[in-house]
């Protein structure tokens, strides 16, 4: 340890009683995290008003203007949704802080809160013959619900935006050996919108101030001095057998007297969500990892998603299809199509079609371009690059020469949402632990899409990949075919 920070330890500042230090570190932490209460009063209110809207539309649809008697008795139901709403929703515990800014579970628990409170009412009604009119709730609920979800949605994101411009942070230090700390410090760089702004690390035998850009607070012994000293909000451990059993555990002990969350990264990396849980054995709890979902009915269900959603979508798009082709032949020489060897399930080797966005010598000029990619040094990507037509430019920029696609998609190829379809020159560079994508079907669209595509380092791209062969499901895909829709009218990476 240097002099310096040995002195930094050394208590260069007056002390303090621990309890009027402690006292004034939780009040330093609360003004920090006003915000966060700020926001919840925000959305509860926002809840409410999502369901007096949608009791409104909900009356007015099916009462109307009828001035029967017994029609205005039933605009109690008016003042009485926004109240047993908002009620589902803390009993559902969506204003539970954990479950909020991240993550699917705080949307999983309003769609639960909405088909409780439907069933409820239903079931209430016929156990006692109330007359309920069955048209407003069938209506007022299912509008609340998709109300209260987008409203939820855009709150969300106004405060990724606002933690991408430096606002809302937590503070957080990264215990652990040099090499998780350098991962997962740069995983946190490369997505701003969690909330974390790291601010040093804890390494075994620290001897330097600086590593990877990151101040060294000290060793693996000063987490809660580094904690105190500069008023963190957030620790995380990685994996190291320094800090297992007893050392671990008595970190936290030590933890729960200052204001820092600890939080602790599993040695199983890149698997989250239902795959993973908590479970007690032999007294201890150990976590669980259930297999992934590669096959059996959710398999059968992708698969009839897969070729239902290809025929629908071409059957709407094919007047853009047809526009889009006549587009290329009028504005330069040679096929439509254009056909490409790519890498699919298991290592079958297959045709992937797209429309043709360069001109007919454009493998001749690759080479002599080579030399001038913009890509991450095994995709040769160019963002002007000269061989592409000026209607391919445009196809490009918004995806659309991806969409005969859909005729792999149909013939049972490609699927709507997975990897990214490699050639075979990238696949002999894959190590073992990229062939796990192979497991599925390559996708029109999947997380490459979604996060950022030619911008992507080679490392990033092979994570991507292997992250949604692990995590893969039905609700993921759809969440993937949602955020296609945006980053197609964004167009990051379309080059």
């Amino acid at each position: 340890m240097t002099d310096t920070r040995a002195r930094a330890w050394s208590g260069d500042q007056p002390m303090r009683p621990r309890s009027s230090w402690l006292a004034a570190t939780m009040t330093a932490a609360r003004e920090r995290h006003a915000w966060r209460d700020t926001y919840v009063r925000r959305i509860a209110v926002a809840d409410a008003v999502c369901a007096a809207v949608a009791a409104l539309v909900g009356y007015g649809l099916r009462f109307g203007t009828q001035q029967t008697p017994g029609g205005h008795a039933d605009m109690w139901l008016l003042v009485l949704l926004p109240f047993v709403w908002t009620s589902a929703m803390l009993v559902a515990r969506t204003y539970e802080k954990r479950y909020l800014w991240l993550g699917p579970e705080e949307f999983r628990r309003i769609f639960f809160a909405s088909a409780l409170l439907l069933a409820s009412v239903g079931t209430v009604s016929w156990a006692f013959r109330l007359e309920v009119a069955r048209g407003f709730v069938v209506i007022a609920l299912p509008l609340t619900t998709v109300l209260t979800l987008a409203q939820r949605f855009a709150q969300r994101k106004w405060v990724h935006k606002q933690r991408r411009a430096g606002r809302f942070l937590q503070s957080a230090i990264l215990v652990g050996h040099r090499s998780g700390v350098a991962a997962l410090h740069a995983q946190m760089e490369r997505e701003p919108y969690q909330g974390y702004r790291v601010i040093g690390c804890c390494v075994p035998q620290a001897r330097e101030d600086v590593f990877h850009g990151i101040p060294v607070l000290g060793d693996l012994d000063e987490v809660v001095h580094a904690v105190r000293r500069h008023k963190v909000d957030t620790v995380a451990v990685l994996p190291s057998a320094e800090l297992e059993g007893p050392a671990l555990r008595r970190l936290g002990w030590e933890l729960e007297k200052t204001s820092a969350e600890l939080l602790l990264a599993p040695s199983v990396t890149e698997i989250a969500g239902p795959r993973v849980s908590i479970r007690p054995v032999c007294g201890l709890p150990l976590l669980h990892v259930e297999r992934p979902e590669l096959r059996g009915v959710r398999r059968l269900a992708k698969a009839v998603l897969d070729r239902t959603g290809a025929a629908v979508l071409v059957a709407v798009l094919l007047p853009l299809l047809v526009g889009v082709a006549l587009a290329i032949k009028l504005t330069s020489s040679g096929p439509v199509l254009f056909r490409q060897e790519r890498v699919g399930r298991d290592g079958r080797v297959f045709w992937m079609l797209k429309f043709r966005t360069m001109g007919v010598d454009a493998d001749r000029v690759a080479q002599e371009l080579a030399q001038r990619s913009d890509g991450n040094g095994v995709l040769f990507k160019m963002r002007m690059d000269p061989r592409v037509t000026r209607v391919g430019r445009f196809l490009r920029r918004y995806s659309l020469d991806e969409l005969p696609q859909l005729l792999n998609v149909l013939r049972g190829d490609m699927s709507l949402v997975g990897p990214r379809p490699p050639l075979q020159r990238e696949v002999e560079l894959y190590g073992f632990d990229m062939h796990r994508r192979f497991l599925m079907k390559p996708g029109l669209t999947g997380l490459w899409q979604v996060s950022g595509r030619s911008d992507l380092s080679w490392e990033d791209s092979v994570r991507i990949d292997v992250r949604y062969v692990e995590n893969w499901s039905l609700t993921f895909d759809l969440m993937i075919m949602w955020k296609t829709i945006g980053a197609v009218l964004r167009g990051p990476g379309a080059y």
